[in-house]
């Protein structure tokens, strides 16, 4: 986890040091949650984007939304979806155990695998890039996708070894990916985001992990 090598130009020093990371297994959402999943559930559509449409990404929702869908979903279903842990998610993102190391999720070349401000204008329908090693579409660009932990700077210097669940407080929660409106810097597999987990935007969005 952290920066890869031959990226180091690139990176930022939260993405620092690079450390092994180990997982318990689990299940993450081959495509973004859409507009149409979100108002299955919820009864309305936030999306601030232009189009909308049901199978576009959702977005302009808040860390705080989405525990409140989860919450929903997970009552109505069953269930025990979840956020990933920025742990899990950028293992999803580099190809799991059949990662090529590549710089994006799914290659080198960014627009091949990605939505970002270079091609985009906007959100665009989920899966309309090519998949990663995994068969997952949009780990980068289209919307960047909040994880459930919070975010230090520093974390990686002090992360534990074995599912890591981020910092026990915070300011800002994490997302990853990159979005459609961002240059490709941010598109890298490894690079961190992080906002106020009350804030919405048409750039930020999630996935849903399981269980």
């Amino acid at each position: 986890m952290g920066v890869s090598i031959g990226q180091d130009s690139l990176s930022a020093n939260d993405e620092r040091p690079t450390h092994a990371v180990t997982l318990n297994s689990f299940y993450l959402g081959k495509y973004e949650v859409t507009q149409g999943q979100w108002k299955a559930v919820m009864g309305n559509n936030p999306s601030g984007c232009f189009p909308k449409g049901d199978n576009y990404p959702v977005e302009n929702v808040s860390w705080d939304d989405v525990q409140i869908f989860i919450q929903r979903l997970n009552d109505s279903t069953g269930k025990q979806y979840r956020l990933p842990t920025e742990a899990e998610w950028e293992y999803a993102a580099r190809g799991g155990n059949k990662s090529n190391n590549y710089k994006y999720s799914g290659g080198n070349s960014v627009s091949t695998v990605a939505w970002h401000s270079g091609n985009s204008g906007s959100t665009h329908p989920v899966g309309g890039k090519a998949p990663n090693e995994l068969g997952m579409y949009d780990m980068s660009g289209n919307v960047s996708e909040w994880c459930s932990d919070w975010y230090d700077k520093n974390y990686y210097a002090n992360s534990p070894s074995t599912n890591p669940q981020g910092p026990q407080a915070g300011t800002y929660r994490t997302h990853r990916g990159g979005s459609w409106d961002l240059p490709d810097l941010y598109c890298r597999t490894t690079a961190r985001s992080a906002d106020a987990p009350t804030i919405s935007t048409t750039s930020l969005g999630f996935r849903l992990a399981h269980p």
